[in-house]
């Protein structure tokens, strides 16, 4: 469960933690899910929505939980670049109560 000021923005995701887990990510996963990618250290993110068939919003956050970085309206088959280093990487369907940049998440 992913939760911003109280409110619950998801309330189940995929746990990614491995190399695997994160280069499989949403693909061919028809039914739409959050996911939630630990990264092992800070860094840039790169994502691709290959194969990935519904839009979705892409949160990068620090260490601390801290929302740095947003995308929103990520679209199948399009690849994004994040500007910023991060270590977590949190994808949501598009009907979720607004976050924004400075807010921190717990989960």
């Amino acid at each position: 469960m992913i939760k911003c000021k109280g409110k619950i923005i998801s309330k189940e995701e995929i746990v990614c933690k491995t190399k695997a887990q994160m280069g499989r990510g949403l693909m061919f996963r028809f039914e739409k899910k959050n996911l939630i990618m630990y990264l092992t250290k800070e860094m840039k993110a790169y994502l691709h929505m290959f194969f990935v068939f519904y839009p979705i919003e892409v949160l990068l956050l620090d260490k601390n939980k801290k929302v740095i970085e947003i995308k929103k309206k990520f679209y199948p088959f399009t690849e994004w670049h994040s500007k910023n280093k991060g270590h977590y990487i949190i994808e949501l369907g598009l009907n979720h109560p607004e976050v924004k940049v400075g807010e921190t998440l717990e989960f």
